[in-house]
């Protein structure tokens, strides 16, 4: 029997909390603003709160769609262990909340997860921004063999890694407070599912206009990264944003908006 996604919604200041039932998994979806849809996609082990400064900067002028992946932030249920798993669950809510075609962003693992919707649903996108992400996502082996082990050394290596030595050490606390409210099994997933991750031999198949964007500190996904992708999707834009580690968009968020807002622009 065909799946049917129940959506319950509650309106709230202009915002609708929306939690699609899908084979089990309550997945939470924060809808703010109106005008063309832009996705965020958060990457390993995060979750919706990530993209705050990105929601109140997009809000004003699009329709900003907030996705917690399956087992993350305020999402229920178990995480996945592929990246198929994760973009068949966001077709799912792109689809029944009348989102798409959409502006995808993802980030990481989410940008793993926008390149698969890319090229096995290209109607889905208006366009596509990757942010520090890769062809090829290959995990440290220390996050894999720790995840399960010692879920708090390997979550505070994870964040320490993911930011420039700039960035101020009461914000990392912060944001470590948050990634260890993930059970072990989902930061294992998570990173497994990237480990993975192969695409190089595919970026061809991505047709829809794209924007990739990495900072020049980024420690997982080097700059060379986001120079291939530009390199092999057809058309693409590249933005390197100066002093930025991994977490672009809460590192450098001024000129990782403005470059996704010209970006958009240029499309419509």
């Amino acid at each position: 029997m065909k799946e049917t996604a129940v959506i319950r919604s509650l309106e709230f200041c202009c915002l609708s909390f929306i939690m699609f039932v899908t084979g089990g998994n309550d997945m939470n979806v924060e809808i703010y603003g109106s005008g063309t849809p832009i996705v965020f996609i958060h990457g390993a082990g995060g979750s919706t709160l990530l993209w705050l400064l990105q929601k109140v900067y997009f809000e004003k002028t699009n329709r900003v769609v907030l996705v917690d992946l399956p087992g993350h932030g305020k999402s229920d249920g178990d995480s996945f262990n592929s990246i198929e798993a994760y973009a068949e669950a966001t077709k799912k809510v792109l689809e029944e909340s009348g989102a798409a075609p959409a502006h995808i962003v993802g980030h990481s693992m989410g940008g793993a997860i926008a390149m698969h919707l890319a090229i096995t649903y290209p109607g889905l996108l208006k366009g596509l921004i990757l942010i520090g992400t890769g062809a090829k996502l290959k995990v440290y082996p220390d996050i894999l063999e720790g995840a399960l082990k010692d879920k708090e050394k390997t979550a505070r290596m994870i964040i320490d890694t993911a930011f420039s030595p700039a960035m101020p050490a009461a914000l990392k606390e912060k944001v470590l407070a948050e990634y260890l409210k993930n059970d072990a099994r989902t930061i294992f997933n998570d990173f497994t599912a990237c480990d993975s991750f192969n695409y190089m031999g595919s970026l061809g198949n991505i047709t829809a206009p794209t924007l990739v964007m990495c900072g020049t500190e980024d420690l997982f996904t080097p700059e060379k990264y986001s120079r291939y992708l530009a390199e092999n999707i057809s058309g693409a834009a590249l933005e390197i944003i100066e002093g930025a580690g991994h977490m672009v968009m809460i590192e450098k968020p001024d000129k990782l908006n403005t470059a996704i807002g010209k970006f958009i622009a240029g499309i419509e």
